[in-house]
């Protein structure tokens, strides 16, 4: 399964998997001392959750924790349609 990460403003990204936005991830506090939520947007039962969520949420020290539990997601910015 391939991730990638859009960039909503600093400290927030949608989490998509093919294409469609399954989670957030979002940065908790000061950048000094913040942790990172990744969150699933529909509360499903574990068998079908998509790998890795075995959670809805998961904790992180760090953006780069995050991805690389996610697989290493490329991060675009989010497009803004009019």
């Amino acid at each position: 399964m391939a991730y990638r990460l859009s960039r909503l403003a600093p400290g927030s990204y949608d989490v998509l998997l093919n294409g469609v936005i399954i989670a957030s991830l979002v940065r908790s506090g000061d950048t000094d001392n913040a942790t990172w939520m990744a969150e699933l947007l529909v509360e499903l039962p574990s068998e079908e959750r998509p790998i890795p969520f075995a959670e809805t949420e998961h904790t992180f020290g760090s953006l780069e924790e995050a991805r690389e539990w996610l697989g290493h997601p490329e991060i675009r910015d989010a497009q803004i349609r009019a």
